[in-house]
């Protein structure tokens, strides 16, 4: 026989096994028991709270020869048949698929013939907000006056689609989202009966993932399962085959937002996807993350109400210590849009990385107003640190080996290395190879320092000079420029003021080479480029 996946063995079978509603299982126990059944339900409701199921099991129960307090007995001859599909007084139609007049006009057509076997017809109809206009219309009449052995079952997730005259004529029962302790519950019962063991961590973060649907987190506990076949299911296991990424690292980013250090964030965007983590699911997790820190900065007494570990929750308290409200607040609404905006995006992770690039420097954000409070406290701190320059300057950078200079430049060097000579003489090329990996060297001019090696300087407080410190870009580099010079060439990126510096004798390279020229200065006031 084949697998039958866990949503689906589990499924629920009468009332006592629903887990998560149980104002809508009170609500049917007592209109079957006290035989006060209505002839149209609404249910409505996110995706995998119990819709279907209990739409089946009240089928099952208005036709059960001998009914319990939990609805079907399972054993007669009417609920083997509904349940292997072979009944003749219930049917199941998904109205995403059948969305015209015709579907509903068998309906009214086969309404008119008393059931078979059993007492009630039931007509369940699926997604009912995908009927048309005049699909509604037809069934508007049936559904108001059916016959006496008729029952509806309408369910949605979009309820507001429906029109008002459907929705006056249904009993509507509003499906809650399932609670995790429920759904960690549910799932603890579920690993006892196919003989697993589990780590409590992992069941909750499963839990937490599956946003209140109980499908959702059974379809990821059987994922889970089966990447770890054998032993204990162990939280770091489920982490690495759902694609999610752990809460110490968010912390990491976190604080490299708050530091205002943008290499940091940008290297640990690298690092999750040189390990192949999803990156839209990566930033809905750190949206939860940032959630929680604004809940206990807004009052501390709201950490109740997050779902995580007493040692992460000693983290998020050291996080939340170190922030402003409205920064949070800021924070969560620049990635709330980028979970939108990366979704179908085919350069995800340029996406991510400009929107770490945004928290990190609100200077960018001139025309954002939400961004004074971090461009204020970012100011504090330049004067806190005695650092009175009024000009851009990076901040956060650790000991990233970008060299500020403010002195005078070397004078125009009298002779150049071969190595460096062929590497100007290719420069274009050089910057043509860099133009979707690392698109700031275009603004860049390479120099020849005192010491004969070659220096590429960039405005201050680029942000293109700090990410081509990083360690991966570093190495690109040098390997295109001993592609192109024939020869290993020792390099190194520093920064200066665009124009004082350069008037006071800082000499572009490509002012004295040019492809097929010797090795002799030409007229500098043609051709040079301005930042």
């Amino acid at each position: 026989m084949s697998y039958t996946a866990l949503y689906r063995k589990f499924r629920p079978t009468n009332l006592s096994e629903v887990r998560g509603q149980d104002h809508i299982v009170t609500t049917l126990r007592n209109q079957l028991k006290n035989s006060r059944i209505g002839h149209a339900y609404l249910f409505t409701g996110t995706r995998g709270t119990g819709k279907t199921s209990i739409a089946k099991i009240l089928a099952r129960a208005v036709n059960c020869e001998h009914p319990t307090d939990d609805g079907p007995c399972g054993e007669c001859d009417s609920c083997k048949a509904i349940a292997d599909g072979s009944s003749l007084n219930v049917y199941e139609i998904d109205a995403a698929s059948n969305t015209g007049v015709d579907g509903v006009r068998n309906i009214i057509e086969g309404i008119t013939y008393r059931p078979t076997l059993g007492k009630y017809k039931v007509y369940i109809i699926d997604e009912v907000h995908m009927l048309s206009e005049s699909a509604f219309n037809a069934l508007l009449k049936t559904l108001e006056e059916p016959p006496e052995w008729a029952i509806f079952i309408l369910a949605t997730t979009e309820v507001h689609k429906l029109p008002a005259t459907i929705l006056s004529r249904c009993q509507r029962y509003d499906f809650k989202r399932i609670r995790i302790d429920t759904i960690v519950g549910r799932m603890k019962e579920l690993m006892e009966a196919e003989g697993r063991e589990a780590d409590d961590k992992a069941l909750r973060y499963i839990a937490r993932k599956a946003d209140g649907s109980m499908r959702d987190a059974l379809s990821l506990l059987d994922q889970a399962i089966a990447f770890q076949s054998d032993g204990p299911l162990s939280y770091d296991k489920t982490l690495e085959v759902l694609g999610a990424v752990d809460t110490e690292v968010f912390s990491r980013l976190y604080r490299g937002i708050i530091n205002r250090d943008t290499l940091q964030c940008v290297g640990i965007i690298d690092e999750m996807t040189m390990q192949g983590k999803e990156l839209t699911q990566f930033v809905t997790d750190f949206v939860w993350y940032l959630r929680n820190i604004m809940l206990i900065v807004a009052s501390p007494d709201t950490a109740k109400m997050i779902d995580i570990s007493s040692e992460n929750m000693v983290r998020l308290r050291e996080d939340a210590g170190m922030s402003e409200l409205d920064s949070v607040i800021r924070y969560i609404r620049i990635f709330s849009e980028l979970t939108s905006q990366i979704r179908y995006a085919s350069q995800k992770r340029v996406y991510v990385e400009i929107a770490f690039i945004r928290c990190c420097e609100p200077r960018m954000a001139v025309k954002d107003p939400e961004s004074l409070t971090d461009r204020v406290l970012a100011i504090e701190k330049r004067l806190e640190d005695g650092n009175f320059a009024f000009r851009p300057q990076a901040q956060g950078t650790g000991d990233a080996p970008v060299i500020r200079e403010d002195i005078k430049m070397p004078e125009a060097p009298k002779a150049l290395p071969d190595e460096v000579r062929k590497l100007i003489e290719n420069w274009p090329k050089i910057i043509s190879e860099c133009a979707n990996d690392m698109p700031g060297m275009k603004i860049c001019k390479p120099v020849l320092g005192d010491d004969g090696k070659l220096v590429l300087y960039f405005p201050a407080g680029d942000m293109a000079a700090r990410l081509l410190c990083n360690e991966n870009q570093h190495n690109d580099l040098n390997e295109i420029f001993e592609n192109h010079a024939g020869a290993s060439v020792d390099f190194s990126i520093k920064e200066t003021d665009s124009d004082e510096m350069f008037e006071a004798g800082l000499y572009d390279l490509r002012n004295m080479v040019k492809p097929g020229t010797v090795n002799v200065p030409i007229d500098t006031e043609e051709d040079t480029e301005e930042f």
